[in-house]
């Protein structure tokens, strides 16, 4: 467990606020020293804590590439592990051409006791939609695994994203591919100490 100080939190919600944010500017924003911006923000890359995307908007509103969303949970039969499944769907060339043009989120879990995969699969239409997940996916899997390899599937369709990576809110806090200048920092979490911090703040402010 690594726990964040004052100012790890300060630059973290800068970094939040705007990824594309420089060292200086955070150290502006912030009145911590640059050397100590620089100092601890790559000390939170390496270990991991903090990561940056680029992320496109596939849909109506964006490049139109995908305009059908749908969330399946694969439970897989008894015997498939984690590094097994990892290893054969890493080696496979087709499904690494494949993920990355129809899979924007994926998480390997449990499901009553069996090794379970959970992804968001995008089309451009519903009918691209079911037929990629039944000519592409189901078949690589079942190459990979038997036959046999999977027990149960469950479907959602997906209709809009509301929240991503805890703070973004793409319809409501996001312009210009950023979040909002005016979006308040008590609604920005980086860990439960920040909160507190902010909620005492409000407190303290509303008492005087």
């Amino acid at each position: 467990m690594v726990k964040l100080d004052e100012h790890e939190v300060k630059i973290i919600r800068e970094l939040i606020k705007n990824p594309r944010n420089s060292d200086n500017k955070i150290s502006k924003i912030t009145k911590i020293p640059v050397m100590t911006v620089n100092r601890k923000r790559k000390n939170l890359e390496k270990l991991g804590i903090i990561h940056y995307y680029t992320s496109v908007h596939h849909g109506q509103t964006g490049t139109e590439d995908h305009n059908a969303k749908q969330l399946y949970i694969i439970k897989f039969k008894a015997g498939i592990t984690k590094a097994e499944f990892l290893k054969k769907n890493l080696s496979d060339v087709k499904l690494k051409k494949f993920y990355p043009e129809h899979i924007t989120l994926s998480y390997l879990g449990e499901k009553d006791g069996h090794f379970a995969l959970m992804v968001i699969l995008n089309a451009k239409t519903e009918t691209e939609l079911v037929e990629c997940f039944n000519g592409e996916v189901i078949p690589s899997f079942k190459k990979n695994f038997g036959s046999d390899a999977i027990m149960d599937i469950s479907t959602f369709r997906i209709s809009e994203s509301l929240r991503v990576h805890h703070n973004y809110l793409p319809t409501i806090n996001i312009e210009n591919g950023i979040m909002k200048k005016d979006w308040p920092d008590e609604y920005i979490f980086v860990n439960k100490d920040s909160f507190y911090m902010e909620e005492q703040k409000n407190f303290i402010d509303y008492k005087h």
